[in-house]
């Protein structure tokens, strides 16, 4: 089959849709560079918090911050642009991405460091919202299951790729040096989306009654993914800071890289196993979470059971974002990019809290203590997906 675009261009369509894949590539990776600078404090928390003197739970912040201003932007930003071409948005949250990078390696003082992870909570709730849910406009409607989970697997390849490399940056050539990476990184990929990405004018648009319909619909998985997302933050945020007393520093991105891993394989597995049945797939997420992080206190004190218990974690934590999503989608079937919206602010405003609690029982206790009062949370998570079983509940 043969098309003609504008000037005479006579392409074939198998073409064009290799072009429309690079272009769910290019949205991926876009996704995968917001999340590697979301998290990747998480893996520099001791160097940053060294630099700036300050103690582990106020460097936690730099988790909160981006997190909150993400849960305000995702809506905010969706609305306000709701008539903008989607692949405009696309690039100038990129170029923002670059610029918070490129400002959080010279940022001199700590509050210039927050303001740098303020504008990528912008580029957090404006990307997501809008990116995660275009698999639909730039692939065939039989290929959009398979583009959305290609589009997803950007979250852990972020933990797999992005927060070990730059925690190995970090630890050789200085923190600073992994932002200004991921600046770089931003550029790139805004280069892709352009040249990838076609024209997207909006379809529907996405007014504050949709939203406020779509809020009516989606209670029960707002519940759920406030509980699992504050489990692991409230935890997880603080894994070096426990991991220095296991491992040498040298030996941290390793072990983040392993559990990336696991986590690339939990998102793999939860993809497949949600489309039988999303709410014992999300139970089952949920248990392992809480499995790991209960015994990292007891059994984490060795190298050989802080990596055992980091595979079980990343298993469990790999398939909790398709679970969220695939929840919110299923109760608001009618808008994408509404249930997107919610999803994006949600889960990062429990990001934020997660880590801002967490935070707080590490200064007043111990990082140990977060670990615990994370698998309890989570182990709250199991029991209420489990009731929805014997509820008519939407979207389980």
């Amino acid at each position: 089959m043969v098309g003609r675009l504008g000037g005479g261009v006579t392409v074939t369509a198998e073409r064009v849709g290799v072009g429309r894949w690079v272009g769910v590539v290019a949205v991926g990776l876009g996704i995968w560079a917001i999340v590697t600078t979301e998290i990747l404090p998480i893996g520099l928390l001791t160097p940053i918090g060294a630099d700036f003197a300050l103690t582990a739970g106020r460097t936690g912040w730099l988790m909160t911050m981006p997190g909150l201003v993400a849960a305000v932007a995702a809506p905010v930003v969706t609305v306000a642009t709701a008539r903008v071409d989607r692949r405009l948005m696309l690039c100038v949250l990129m170029g923002l991405l670059a610029v918070a990078g490129f400002l959080a390696a010279a940022a001199p003082v700590y509050w210039l460091e927050l303001f740098a992870r303020f504008v990528v909570g912008l580029v957090i709730g404006g990307f997501w919202s809008i990116g995660a849910g275009l698999a639909a406009r730039l692939v065939p409607e039989r290929w959009t299951v398979r583009a959305t989970a290609v589009i997803f697997s950007a979250v852990p390849l972020g933990s797999v790729l992005g927060v070990p490399a730059g925690t190995f940056v970090g630890e050789f050539a200085g923190w600073r040096t992994s932002f200004a990476a991921l600046g770089v990184l931003s550029l790139v990929v805004l280069g892709a989306l352009y040249v990838s990405v076609p024209p997207l004018p909006p379809l529907q648009v996405t007014r504050p009654a949709v939203l406020r319909e779509a809020l009516r619909g989606s209670k029960y998985a707002l519940i759920v993914t406030c509980l699992i997302v504050t489990a692991h933050f409230a935890s997880y945020t603080y894994v070096t800071p426990f991991l220095r007393h296991v491992v040498r520093p040298e030996l941290i991105g390793v072990l983040l890289l392993i559990y990336g891993a696991a986590g690339l394989v939990g998102n793999l597995v939860a993809g497949t196993a949600a489309g039988r049945n999303l709410t014992v797939t999300f139970a089952g997420c949920a248990a392992l979470i809480t499995l790991a992080t209960l015994l990292m206190p007891v059994v984490g004190h060795s190298t050989a059971g802080a990596l055992v218990l980091l595979v079980v974690w990343g298993l469990g934590y790999g398939g909790v974002p398709v679970c969220s999503m695939g929840m919110f989608a299923k109760a608001v079937p009618g808008s994408r990019e509404a249930a997107t919206v919610l999803f994006t602010a949600s889960f990062q405003a429990v990001l934020s809290t997660g880590a801002l609690l967490g935070g707080l029982v590490v200064d007043s206790w111990s990082v140990s203590a977060a670990m615990v009062g994370g698998g309890l949370c989570a182990m709250l998570t199991v029991g209420v997906l489990l009731w929805s079983r014997t509820q008519e509940v939407p979207g389980t």
